[in-house]
């Protein structure tokens, strides 16, 4: 795992709510819900396994907000090659604790601040769960689409799933149109493929969670491709 010669966590939403320090905590807090999901019959690995499906044979993902690498140790556990990186650096230790095998690194991802032995390759999929984007450090949106479409293969996949109201979003934190992650997401030549309203499945008919699904933009999208960003919006 890499850690800034200060060991200094970035500032982004996250750390102003949690501090410094909050890595065993918030471990502690998702294991008792993902626990309480598998109880109730439901999936506790969803984004997992719609990274999976999504992956060509070999495929690289880059976790992107990894935290404390929940869904980066379940990818590596199917035999996917995967990095993490992530502003948190006491999530990070918790992350490299659970599977010191995979690449962690400490960066803002505005910033993206990894080495290009790591990333210079390019991601088949770059995945950010767990509400990393309403979680992003004020005016940061656009910069940080535009670093992650960077690092995207031409025909790689950016997914994204986050809450759209205050229920859905930690305390203190305002929700993030989609709209506007549409806007930044054009912005960096990116375009709409798909929305769902969970990690399982079922197209995204409004409500409090989406989960988008944006690649390269195409020089002429098709008719049926634009209906098809329009219908999904």
């Amino acid at each position: 795992m890499s850690e800034t010669p200060d060991s200094a966590s970035p500032r982004t939403r996250w750390a102003e709510l949690v501090g410094d320090d909050g890595g065993a905590d918030y471990e502690r807090r998702i294991q008792q819900v993902l626990d309480l999901t598998s109880a109730a019959g439901g999936n506790p690995h969803g984004e997992a396994e719609l990274v999976v499906s999504l992956l060509p044979e070999g495929g690289r993902v880059l976790d992107a907000g990894c935290g404390t690498g929940r869904v980066a140790v379940r990818l590596a556990e199917l035999g996917h090659p995967v990095v993490g990186v992530d502003a948190d650096l006491s999530m990070l230790r918790v992350a490299a604790d659970r599977n010191p095998r995979i690449p962690f690194w400490l960066s803002d991802l505005a910033d993206l601040d990894v080495p290009q032995g790591i990333i210079g390759a390019g991601f088949d999929v770059v995945l950010l769960a767990g509400n990393v984007i309403p979680l992003l450090a004020p005016g940061t949106l656009h910069q940080v689409v535009r670093n992650l479409a960077g690092v995207l293969k031409p025909d790689g996949v950016l997914v994204a799933g986050f809450g759209l109201d205050h229920e859905h979003l930690p305390a203190g934190v305002e929700p993030t149109p989609l709209s506007d992650y549409d806007r930044a997401c054009a912005a960096a030549g990116l375009e709409l493929s798909e929305r769902r309203g969970t990690w399982e499945g079922g197209d995204f008919t409004g409500g409090s969670y989406a989960v988008s699904l944006h690649r390269h933009a195409t020089k002429a999208p098709s008719p049926l491709g634009r209906l098809r960003s329009l219908l999904h919006r």
